[in-house]
């Protein structure tokens, strides 16, 4: 018989976040968990979506055996931005079985329609920094620190449970083009020289983390922020990032840049109009820390961003200010990354989930050499 227990304590939480990893052990393909990230993530006192989120989260058991996990959310923010009245589901995990994926998935529904909630919706974070989509295709692809894996038959038994597609991701593979006629990767530096002579562009650069961090007392960061929450306000569920939000983000992912591969555009009063990131991906140095820092994990992180870099470059995050897009903007911002990813050794890039009716993210990757390798699904159920 499956039982389900909510979360109580730090024994409970830690095996909430490890269950991911025993049921992925020994998968090529899944990233874990980082372990000390979880844990910053679910704490109440360090992640400032609790400020306007609340959550609970619930273990699956057979016998004494945990069987899957799930976490139920509501994002106030977002629902008043959009005016649903949705409860998330997240985090979700279990074993090939579909009592236990209904036992997990009915207590989300319950929990939401105590606090009057009239549809569920996922498997989605806080916000949309954190992972969100299910795997529909891509099973045999590499994943993401920043992305979900999941078995095959995870979407199957949540289709059997009655839940159908609310709006799907996909992601790209995109090869570094290696001369300036491959994938007509001169298309971009000649639109971005046009882009910035027209509308007086510049790049800013920064040496360190910790300069950017200190540029204009803090507030340079938050500006830089402010244009991923200005350039998103209209995707999918998206909530604006507060000002807290915008620190823990940048205090999380600054310190592991390489900050040649941060590309911000200014404008002529040298305001921030754009920013693209990007990382050497960390996925096998995760894999073999086995999801935790401690105590031999920073050895293989700092490995992977020092010693030995992947030969893949992980996209996070490209925003323009709505007033300057479809100006050329992207091509600056892809012309700053391309000659750079080069130098570094890149293969290949794996993009952001995007929106699939995002035609404006979408058509950036136009004149690039790239196939859309993974696609991920937010399912949606009436309570």
């Amino acid at each position: 018989m499956i039982t389900i227990r909510s979360v109580k304590g730090r024994r409970d939480l830690r095996a909430f976040i490890r269950f991911n990893y025993h049921l992925y052990k020994g998968n090529p393909y899944a990233v874990p968990d980082f372990l000390e990230d979880m844990l910053d993530t679910f704490d109440r006192r360090k992640n400032a979506a609790f400020e306007f989120c609340e959550a609970e989260l619930f273990l699956a058991y057979d016998g004494k055996k945990i069987v899957g996990r799930v976490a139920a959310i509501i994002n106030h923010k977002a629902n008043k931005t959009w005016g649903n009245r949705n409860v998330r589901f997240g985090y979700i995990d279990f074993i090939d079985d579909i009592e236990v994926a209904r036992a997990l998935l009915d207590t989300v529904e319950q929990w939401g329609r105590e606090r009057g909630m009239n549809k569920i919706v996922g498997p989605l974070g806080f916000t949309d920094m954190d992972p969100e989509g299910m795997l529909i295709d891509g099973f045999d692809q590499l994943s993401t620190m920043s992305t979900i894996y999941n078995y095959p038959y995870y979407p199957k038994l949540l289709e059997q449970l009655g839940y159908e597609k609310e709006i799907d991701w996909v992601e790209r593979k995109v090869t570094v083009p290696t001369t300036e006629a491959q994938a007509d990767s001169a298309k971009y530096i000649r639109v971005a020289e046009l882009s910035r002579k027209r509308y007086n562009l510049h790049m800013r650069h920064f040496r360190s983390h910790k300069e950017i961090l200190a540029e204009q007392g803090g507030q340079y960061v938050q500006k830089v922020f402010g244009v991923i929450n200005k350039a998103y306000a209209d995707l999918y569920g998206y909530s604006e990032m507060n000002e807290r939000q915008i620190l823990q983000y940048a205090n999380t992912y600054l310190q592991f840049l390489d900050m040649r591969l941060l590309a911000i555009v200014e404008n002529e009063e040298n305001e921030p109009i754009a920013m693209g990131v990007g990382i050497g991906s960390l996925s096998h140095a995760l894999q073999k820390a086995h999801g935790k820092l401690f105590p031999f994990g920073w050895w293989h992180l700092a490995k992977a961003i020092y010693f030995k870099p992947a030969p893949v470059l992980d996209l996070l995050l490209v925003g323009v200010l709505p007033e300057y897009q479809n100006k050329g903007v992207n091509a600056l911002l892809f012309a700053e990354i391309i000659p750079v990813a080069q130098k570094l050794g890149f293969v290949w890039a794996e993009t952001h989930p995007q929106l699939e009716n995002n035609e404006k993210s979408q058509g950036q990757w136009a004149h690039l050499d790239c196939v859309i390798h993974k696609r991920r699904r937010c399912f949606q159920k009436a309570l």
